[in-house]
């Protein structure tokens, strides 16, 4: 991974939040300042340009300066799409992809993937319990194989990965920085500890 100066840091905020009731779930605020800024915040030293996934409330997005791409397939087939929408139409040559309800992201973040990644197209966060799938760096490489697998009709973003021949990256002493913020009681919970 030796070419990996060459990253766009994309903040994926293109999903319907259902789990937040269907509201934009990278427009809420965490401490007066919205979730997809909290993670822009923290990626933005990490990486050489950085760009926005998103469907809804386009202004509002591209009032930040970072280009904005929409998914090209329809009806929010998941994080993927909006993962293949992004790199089909940047000339970046990888894509360091976090969800826009991660905001306690760490400074870390590319300087471990890249050191562990090896030869590998893909790596993603594992918290020492659990996967992050969307929380990962992608090689350009993969976009034809990702069209194909949506294609398919595919979706499961961990079955992807691995099968890309990827691994998990251990954050396992970073395990907070890792919490996803889902609901509108886990921002309140979350108030002041940023």
């Amino acid at each position: 991974m030796s070419q990996a100066s060459n990253i766009c840091g994309v903040i994926l905020a293109g999903g319907k939040a259902s789990r937040m009731g269907g509201i934009d779930k990278g427009l809420q605020c965490l401490n007066g300042k919205p979730l997809w800024q909290h993670v822009a915040d923290a990626l933005r030293y990490q990486v050489a340009t950085l760009a926005i996934s998103a469907n809804r409330n386009l202004d509002i997005y591209q009032s930040s300066g970072y280009p904005v791409y929409q998914d090209r397939l329809p009806g929010f087939p998941g994080p993927l799409a909006g993962m293949l929408s992004v790199m089909q139409q940047s000339q970046a040559e990888w894509f360091l992809f976090c969800p826009c309800d991660t905001p306690f992201i760490p400074a870390s973040l590319v300087e471990r993937f890249l050191s562990a990644a090896a030869d590998a197209p893909v790596v993603w966060a594992h918290d020492g319990e659990r996967d992050h799938p969307a929380v990962a760096l992608l090689h350009r490489r993969l976009i034809a194989p990702l069209e194909d697998y949506l294609a398919a009709g595919e979706r499961r973003v961990m079955v992807f990965l691995r099968q890309s021949g990827g691994h998990a990256v251990d954050f396992s002493d970073l395990k907070s920085s890792f919490i996803n913020i889902n609901t509108i009681e886990e921002i309140i919970k979350h108030q002041g500890t940023i």
